[in-house]
């Protein structure tokens, strides 16, 4: 696992110690909780290829999810890596973690995977290239890549991922007028979906790893607050928006799609726990308040193994 955060832990959790599984890691902190959750840290960073001289004959399936670095077009990170599995034939599957900004705005128009991409800012740019780079990587080698396209991940255990914290922060939306339409997967059916691709991914393959929502932002934070007794989100003019959020926020809320999830669910065989985020706060309210532990996704796992 190369970025074993929240949703790599969840990933953890999934498998329940059926896998042996090792985690590239730079921080000491993070080694000590990985070791907790019976993975092996193993120290490197992707911004010093010289550590990463370890990784090339570890593991027949690899799970990319760090992001690339905050500046430039390209993904020296992803480079890295490839360069060191380059080094032994023993990777086979990697699935990485990529993200649905990769096609810019689409006008809120509802499309597959077979649309071309036409990222719009150099966040998406250096997904772009990373995918680029995992894709022609594999295929050199007789591997299989598969390129997992994530829009917003929330769920309410997840650390600056609950939608609730946004709402008793008082974030703006954009007017209706101005809104647009936006996709949200639940981090634990994203987690399933990651092993799904490591057992089951097609070569060189993009997948939308979304829910079944197809909503605009300011409605779904409207029917979240309605559920949770909260207040909707303020709702402001995209003039007002271009002067008060930063560059970032704005690249969330000038990017309208739609996407279809076909794939996810014929082709990696995945039936979302999450469907809806009103499916997910259900799920909450019969837990007490509390998000179901990912442990209880174990029979998922099996399954699919």
């Amino acid at each position: 696992m190369i970025g074993c955060g929240d949703v790599g832990q969840r990933v953890v959790r999934l498998l329940g110690g059926r896998w042996r599984i090792r985690a590239l890691t730079h921080q000491p902190t993070s080694a000590a909780a990985l070791r907790a959750l019976g993975v092996t840290a193993l120290p490197g960073n992707l911004d010093q290829p010289a550590s990463l001289r370890r990784l090339a004959a570890l593991a027949p399936r690899v799970l990319h999810l760090a992001p690339p670095p905050g500046q430039g077009h390209r993904d020296p990170r992803s480079t890295a890596l490839l360069q060191a599995l380059s080094r032994s034939d023993q990777a086979r599957r990697l699935v990485y973690g990529s993200t649905t900004g990769v096609y810019g705005d689409a006008g809120g128009a509802c499309f597959d995977e077979t649309r071309p991409v036409a990222p719009a800012t150099d966040r998406a740019r250096r997904r772009v290239d990373a995918e680029r780079q995992l894709r022609a990587w594999a295929a050199r080698r007789g591997a299989r890549a598969s390129l997992l396209r994530i829009p917003g991940i929330y769920a309410f255990d997840r650390p600056g991922g609950d939608p609730r914290e946004r709402l008793h922060r008082g974030s703006p939306v954009l007017q209706a007028r101005d809104d647009v339409y936006t996709n949200h997967i639940h981090a634990d059916d994203l987690a399933r979906a990651c092993l799904r691709a490591l057992l089951r991914g097609a070569p060189q393959r993009a997948y939308h790893v979304c829910d079944d929502a197809q909503s605009k932002t300011g409605d779904h934070f409207d029917r979240i607050a309605a559920a949770c007794g909260l207040p909707p989100p303020p709702r402001i003019a995209i003039e007002e928006a271009r002067r008060t959020m930063s560059p970032m926020q704005l690249s969330f809320l000038g990017e309208s799609r739609r996407l279809l999830n076909r794939r996810l669910k014929q082709e990696l065989r995945l039936a979302l726990r999450y469907p809806t985020v009103e499916q997910a706060l259900a799920a909450l309210t019969a837990a007490g308040g509390s998000a179901p532990s990912p442990l209880s996704m174990l029979s998922d796992a099996g399954r699919a193994t």
